[in-house]
């Protein structure tokens, strides 16, 4: 027998409905949460139309743009929900859709896997699922692959609908502090500077990883179970600290020649959502972590998409840079996923974005009818540049940040020498959550 797959009934209203308006193929995502004996599926949204392709698409499926929307996608999801397959809603023989799932399938795994900043566990899961819908005969096809072997062959799945499937789901969340110092290299344009803060994140991440995470104080035993959340339509909260050890073990202090720095700094909000199918202490620890990294990785990578734009648009200006640039990064902000239970997504917000944009691209990415009053904007607060005459800096030089308080989030700024052995800093603020 294969796995299961436990399905929100809402998830076949919303499949029906996709069957009733669209005339030609539907792809799209399945979301929710993996666990050893079964998988928990408690949204779907369909890929977003791609004006370009639109007449041209017939009976084809775009697998560039399906990716790209499955990376989108996954940055909106908090600890513990993941894409967890991808969906087809077409009359095209069976036998020929699922070679194009099969392809599908193993696209979206490797481009988002490929952001991850954390090394496997032994207990991920590495099953994805396969869901054909005939529009005609409403007739589901369920099929699995482990993406992790590139030779791995369809295997049946049970899919069963249910109600309320997230309804005791518990959740866990912490306010964490972020101070990390990334060196440019000379000469850093936005790629070098992407690779630089990868390579610096990743040593971040890795102090995550290795950091005491408690609950409620409380150093738990890794196997122990978390079972306020099992009583239905019972939400269990918890709070969690995660304690991370400072690098008392660097290199000794060496001349480089460095073309500036970034700094991160400040406080995130992070959390995640634990299925109840009897979580325990230890499942809780590596989602939560897991969201620290990305939450605050997605959020820089946006700002440096935001400035290739903007380099690719200044080509060929003669304007001097300035030797420090701030930035604001994104905060973070909630919207329910409108099931029967707690379960929440969330978007990014720039600071010179209004609300109803971020309800714009809930709708646009997720497919999600969100109200203004319906999001969570609570948990961050706008951050604040500190204005400073950067002319008056010297080339080599501090800059002081505010000591962070609860619940900020992670702003930026990039600082570039004019001399190749100069250095400059660049900071990230994380304003209050």
């Amino acid at each position: 027998m294969g796995r299961g797959y436990i399905v929100e009934d809402a998830v076949e209203g919303y499949l029906s409905q996709l069957c009733e308006q669209q005339p030609g193929p539907v792809t799209g995502l399945l979301i929710g949460q993996s666990s050893s004996q079964r998988d928990f599926v408690i949204m779907a949204t369909r890929t977003p139309q791609r004006e370009e392709s639109a007449a041209a698409a017939g009976s084809s499926v775009d697998k560039e743009w399906v990716t790209e929307h499955a990376r989108q996608v996954s940055r909106m999801l908090p600890g513990g929900l993941s894409v967890l397959g991808v969906f087809i809603i077409t009359d095209t023989d069976a036998k020929d859709t699922l070679t194009q799932l099969r392809q599908l399938v193993f696209a979206v795994e490797n481009l988002i896997s490929s952001e991850y900043l954390w090394i496997p566990a032994d207990d991920d899961v590495t099953d994805c699922v396969t869901l054909h819908v005939n529009p005609k005969t409403r007739k589901t096809i369920c099929r699995t692959f482990d993406v992790k072997d590139p030779k791995s062959m369809a295997k049946p799945a049970d899919w069963k609908y249910q109600s309320g499937v997230c309804s005791s789901w518990g959740m866990v969340s912490c306010c964490l502090n972020v101070d990390m110092l990334v060196p440019l290299p000379t000469r850093a344009g936005t790629e070098n500077m992407d690779t630089c803060l990868k390579e610096g994140l990743k040593v971040w991440a890795h102090h995550i990883q290795s950091g005491a995470f408690l609950i409620d104080g409380k150093k738990l035993p890794e196997d122990t179970e978390l079972t306020g959340g099992q009583k239905r339509n019972v939400r269990q909260t918890y709070t969690a600290q995660l304690l991370v050890t400072p690098d008392d073990h660097r290199l000794p202090d060496v001349v480089q020649q460095c073309g500036g720095s970034v700094s991160v700094r400040g406080v995130i909000h992070s959390r995640a959502y634990l299925h109840s199918n009897k979580p325990k202490a230890r499942l809780a620890e590596k989602l939560l972590k897991r969201d620290v990294v990305s939450t605050v990785a997605t959020r820089v990578q946006m700002v440096l998409e935001e400035l290739q734009v903007s380099e690719e648009e200044s080509k060929g200006s003669s304007k001097d840079k300035q030797q420090t640039e701030q930035f604001c990064l994104p905060r973070r902000i909630f919207c329910p996923v409108k099931v029967s239970g707690p379960v929440c997504v969330c978007d990014y917000q720039f600071s010179d974005e209004g609300q109803s944009e971020v309800t714009e691209r809930l709708k646009e990415m997720l497919d999600i009818d969100a109200a203004e009053k319906d999001l969570d904007t609570r948990q961050e607060t706008p951050s604040e540049i500190i204005k400073k005459d950067v002319a008056a800096e010297p080339t080599v030089e501090t800059v002081e940040a505010p000591e962070p308080k609860r619940n900020n989030y992670v702003g930026v700024a990039m600082a570039t020498a004019a001399a190749l052995l100069a250095t400059a800093a660049s900071m990230l603020y994380l304003n209050d959550v």
